[in-house]
């Protein structure tokens, strides 16, 4: 897996406290930064192979377009977080502003970004949520970045508009879409996989002749780690690695290396 330089990649997760302008925003700028430098040291020194930096506390989500605020932001913590860690990092704009997390993916020398909707349209909590492989793709040639784009398939906390063959989710996402590689999850944070749906995402890749890695994208913990990198080609790992199973609590560096020791 050329991003990662391993076959089961653990993509550690720093999730983001509320930013400013975001409801639960605090006040303190610099304890959000200070906070997410200490997990990705912690997530580093453990022993994971990338980490993924995500905007989780700005509940309720924009959509798709974040204020230029939110992509402000961002790009200094990802960028102070890219000069404090040797291992590649990647960037999710929640709900699913691929353009913001492209733009800062390239700004900061990041490696990639996750889309939860790259092609085809979800039913969240957002509203209908719509891929916008079109203008990612050309924004990716305009910036003349290298940021590979890792895009859901059947995404967690949403639900499909139509039913459809996992067959045409998969070649639209690697095909149409020119996605670098596929997420698969559960249906919530900290949700485990599908088995049946994983097996069949990886099958679909290998169909189609792609060398796309197949990621986990929730629910993977020190349990079913070995049994899912089986299958799959890496995971994105949060819940499982924080203090008490909590999402927004501290990266628990016990929890990091008893998972990446099972895997």
């Amino acid at each position: 897996m050329s991003i990662f330089e391993t076959d089961d990649a653990i993509v550690g997760m720093v999730h983001l406290s509320a930013l400013p302008g975001s409801p639960g925003f605090d006040g303190n700028f610099d304890a959000l930064r200070t906070r997410a430098l200490t997990d990705a040291h912690a997530l580093e020194s453990s022993g994971v192979d990338a980490i993924m930096v995500e905007n989780f506390g700005d509940s309720p989500f924009y959509p798709d377009d974040v204020p230029k605020h939110v992509v402000a932001s961002m790009t200094r913590v990802v960028t102070e977080l890219r000069q404090a860690v040797d291992c590649p990092i990647g960037v999710n704009v929640l709900r699913n502003d691929a353009e913001a997390a492209l733009s800062i993916a390239t700004a900061a020398d990041a490696q990639f970004v996750r889309v939860n909707v790259h092609t085809g349209a979800r039913l969240t909590d957002q509203g209908v949520v719509e891929g916008r492989a079109y203008e990612t793709l050309r924004l990716r040639d305009e910036l003349d970045s290298d940021v590979k784009i890792l895009a859901d398939v059947d995404v967690k906390h949403s639900a499909p508009l139509a039913d459809r063959p996992v067959t045409e989710l998969v070649d639209e996402t690697l095909g149409r879409g020119r996605a670098d590689g596929v997420v698969v999850s559960g249906v919530g944070t900290g949700h485990e996989v599908d088995t049946d749906m994983l097996e069949s995402v990886v099958s679909c890749r290998d169909e189609l002749g792609s060398d796309a890695p197949v990621l986990l994208g929730s629910g993977t913990t020190a349990e079913n780690v070995r049994d899912l990198l089986d299958v799959a080609d890496g995971a994105i790992v949060g819940t499982a690695l924080k203090e008490g199973g909590e999402t927004t609590n501290r990266v628990d560096e016990s929890k990091v290396e008893a998972l990446l020791s099972r895997r």
